[in-house]
């Protein structure tokens, strides 16, 4: 018996969201959707939508007992992609608006008879540019998951954006589909009006490693329609002092910034970066390859292997400074000259690892 493809369509914009379901049940007989209605999470009541082609087709709420998204992802949405996979050609899981469809994807290995097929972030070219730019808390404008959702505007849509396997534009924009082709790092764009529903299986652990810190997918050197990405790579170690000082010129330098970096005070650290409408977040991320024995190396991924390998050099492993910048008007001769003067000099570089441990570390409070 075949199985039965499985897509999840995620977003902020409500109707950029709803528009791409209507699409995609309009385009595949048989085929049906699911969304959780979330905004009563906080008292434990869910309302489950279930839909096809000709309308609403049952609608129920849902008690949670627990309260948050993991729950109500195991206890309603998995065993409804369940049923009704069994009499559909397609099912379409639409997650409710500041979701992390990164929650969603893997469970679906859970479910017999399903495949994964696609990861839709649907966005409206109107609200995007603003939304990313946006440093307000979720809860702000109710759009939290949780009670305790503790996120912001920009971070959460520039994520779903980064982590899917399809971006969908629900009306013609230049601007915005320069934005998705920057941030989607290689992620196809497609209008609405041309949208067919993807059966090809994707696999979930390649979407999350397109963006974990120690294998994430980045967008190239790139100017286009007044935005701009700059690459910066270096192998050189960061100063625990100087980067800190800088770090309020590099949050404001570009919209959006992500990747990884080490300071020489803590050389076998691999840490993030990740920056979005000026809030910035560096956190540990667990020990380089390098840093740990060659027979844990099988315990890794193959992609954190693979990625390794590429950043591999004498004596340095894999440990590297990698960030992409990207934002209207990025002064890409700044920001490098900004970077790099946080890089050890020469005479520090020669002072070597028992010099470096001695520096201050402006980031102990943080990172422990």
């Amino acid at each position: 018996m075949p199985s039965i493809p499985v897509v999840i369509v995620s977003g902020l914009h409500a109707d950029a969201r709803g528009e791409t379901v209507d699409r995609l049940l309009a385009s595949a007989p048989h085929s049906v959707a699911v969304h959780h209605d979330l905004r009563g999470i906080a008292g434990g009541q869910v309302e489950r939508v279930v839909m096809d082609a000709w309308g609403v087709r049952e609608r129920a709420d849902v008690r949670v007992d627990h309260g948050c998204v993991s729950c109500t992802l195991r206890e309603d949405v998995l065993p409804t992609v369940a049923r009704l996979s069994a009499d559909a050609s397609l099912v379409v899981i639409e997650t409710w608006e500041s979701v992390d469809p990164g929650i969603v994807a893997p469970e679906l290995d859970r479910i017999t008879g399903v495949h994964l097929a696609g990861v839709l972030t649907a966005v409206a070219p109107g609200p995007l540019l603003e939304d990313l730019a946006c440093a307000d808390p979720l809860g702000t404008r109710a759009l939290a998951a949780a009670p305790d959702d503790d996120r912001y505007v920009a971070e959460t849509l520039a994520r779903q954006i980064e982590y899917a396997s399809g971006l969908v534009l629900s009306s013609p924009g230049d601007l915005a589909e320069t934005v998705l082709e920057h941030l989607g790092a290689g992620t196809p764009v497609t209008l609405l009006d041309e949208l067919l529903p993807p059966v090809v299986p994707v696999s979930a652990a390649d979407l999350a490693a397109k963006v974990s810190p120690a294998t994430l997918r980045l967008p190239c050197d790139l100017e286009s329609d007044g935005l701009a990405t700059v690459l910066w790579r270096r192998l050189r170690p960061l100063h625990p002092g100087r980067l800190h000082d800088a770090l309020r010129d590099l949050a404001a330098g570009a919209v959006r910034s992500r990747g990884r970096i080490w300071i020489a005070n803590r050389p076998n650290t691999l840490l993030s970066w990740d920056c979005v409408a000026g809030l910035l977040m560096i956190e540990d991320h667990g020990p380089w390859l390098a840093a740990r024995p060659r027979a844990a190396w099988t315990e890794e991924p193959p992609a954190r292997r693979a990625a390794a390998t590429l950043d591999w050099r004498p004596k340095l492993g894999d440990r590297t400074q990698l960030i992409s910048f990207t934002g209207p008007a990025v002064d890409r001769a700044a920001l490098c000259t900004l970077l790099d003067g946080c890089l050890l000099t020469h005479d520090e570089m020669l002072a070597g690892s028992t010099a470096w441990e001695t520096y201050t570390d402006p980031f102990a409070g943080v990172l422990g």
